[in-house]
């Protein structure tokens, strides 16, 4: 499938923004130019960013308040389709020394208010696309929690938004932040491991079972529909809501999506490939009898050109690998070199070699903010988030379908496979000429 496939409808962004929450996500815009944005040079009239948040439960909340420890950071705005999330996150901001941020209901006030510099969008992924496709074209930056994309047809129409916008995009895969991350790339790359081939990533840790609940009225401080954007409507159900939404494939990618993103662009990056050719999981739900639909149990083989990667995730074990709940390990022809968030070490080698764990999320936040100031492309680009996110998604696909599955990354297909090409698209069609 190639990207001229995927050109959207020409909807100015008011018009677009005019359209029911239900119609907003998988729907684009082409003709994104710089002309339709505010967009700043690397020159500000005031060294202060300011910052609007979008989805404030959870990371939504860690990320305000973290933003706002920032000298020239103002978080002017807090928005969630939730009222009972606001005082949370208005506590963190406060606690942080900074002035008490307007909230807001529907994020198209944050797009539409001129004294917003950047959003951040922490929402559960389905509506990642549409609000980062809209931000930019509001001339806001993005900062984009991971995975950056809910489906692999999204990611050409975000990047090409961002880059007719001119504007800079943050994905949340901290770790490319973190000195020892890349000092275990460095040292990957400097050959004293040898010609490395193989790379394993993992998450092992005991979840607790979601249960079954039924279907029930919508809580009064909930606007449900607009939570919803363009999955397919049903009745509330607080097991499909708040965390647990990410068990659905409606709304999230399941465990690979959510730690996997994180552990396999590290695998990625060290072994210094880009997209699989062939894609082959296995796995199911093994241990949880509940109403969640991902896999608790899930093996994927990724193969790329004389290298491959490995991901593994168990939700009812706690006995990790390697020694640790979560990491990636890196075998070549001299060692194996681990690395997780706590540091790194190599195995097996001639040398005695270990690195201490380093500041994460705060870099990767502050570089943000410089970058939106110098113009300059983050670590955790828009590309990059695109390439681990898809390499989530395809594991999924391959999980779904029940067998092996090709991929063309010029095309952005798997070839004949209909059944798994369908999943490579999921809703985006909707919006497609």
């Amino acid at each position: 499938m190639n990207t001229d496939e995927f050109k959207l409808r020409e909807v100015s962004r008011r018009q677009f923004l005019g359209r029911s929450a239900q119609q907003m996500v998988g729907v684009g815009v082409v003709g994104l130019t710089a002309s339709t944005a505010t967009a700043k040079s690397g020159s500000w009239a005031s060294d202060r960013v300011r910052v609007g948040v979008i989805g404030i439960r959870n990371q939504g909340k860690i990320l305000a308040g973290e933003l706002a420890k920032q000298s020239d950071v103002e978080i002017r705005s807090l928005c969630d389709i939730d009222d009972s999330q606001f005082a949370p996150a208005v506590h963190a901001v406060v606690e942080a020394g900074r002035p008490a941020p307007a909230i807001e209901r529907d994020f198209r006030r944050l797009l539409d208010d001129p004294a917003i510099d950047a959003v951040v969008v922490a929402t559960p992924d389905h509506w990642h696309a549409a609000m980062t496709i809209l931000a930019c074209q509001a001339g806001k930056d993005v900062y984009l929690e991971s995975p950056s994309t809910h489906f692999v047809a999204e990611g050409p129409l975000m990047i090409h938004a961002a880059s007719q916008a001119g504007r800079v995009v943050q994905v949340g895969l901290q770790q490319r932040s973190g000195s020892h991350f890349r000092s275990a790339v460095d040292f990957l790359r400097s050959g004293r491991l040898g010609s490395v081939r193989l790379a394993k990533a993992w998450i092992v840790h005991r979840r607790r079972t979601i249960g079954r609940k039924s279907e029930c009225e919508t809580p009064l401080q909930v606007d449900y529909s607009q939570w919803l954007g363009s999955a397919p409507a049903r009745d509330f159900n607080p097991n499909r809501f708040h965390f647990n939404w990410r068990w659905f494939w409606d709304y999230g990618g399941g465990e690979l999506a959510h730690w996997g993103v994180h552990m396999l662009d590290v695998a990625r990056w060290g072994l210094g490939v880009e997209s699989p050719t062939r894609i082959s999981a296995v796995g199911g739900q093994y241990a949880f009898d509940d109403d969640q639909e991902t896999p608790d149990t899930l093996s994927v083989q990724y193969a790329f050109e004389k290298k491959t990667i490995l991901w593994e995730h168990r939700l009812w074990s706690s006995h990790g690998i390697e020694g640790r709940s979560s990491g990636v390990s890196f075998h070549g022809e001299l060692g194996t070199l681990v690395v997780d968030r706590g540091g790194w070490k190599v195995y097996d080698h001639s040398e005695n070699i270990t690195a201490d764990a380093s500041d994460l999320l705060t870099t990767h936040l502050r570089q943000f903010i410089d970058c939106i100031k110098s113009r300059q492309t983050p670590a955790a680009s828009l590309q990059v988030g695109q390439l681990a996110s898809t390499m989530c998604h395809l594991g999924n696909i391959s999980y779904r379908v029940g067998r092996e599955i090709t991929f063309d990354s010029a095309r952005q297909d798997c070839g004949s496979d209909q059944a798994a090409n369908q999943l490579l698209r999921g809703t985006l069609q909707a919006g497609v000429v």
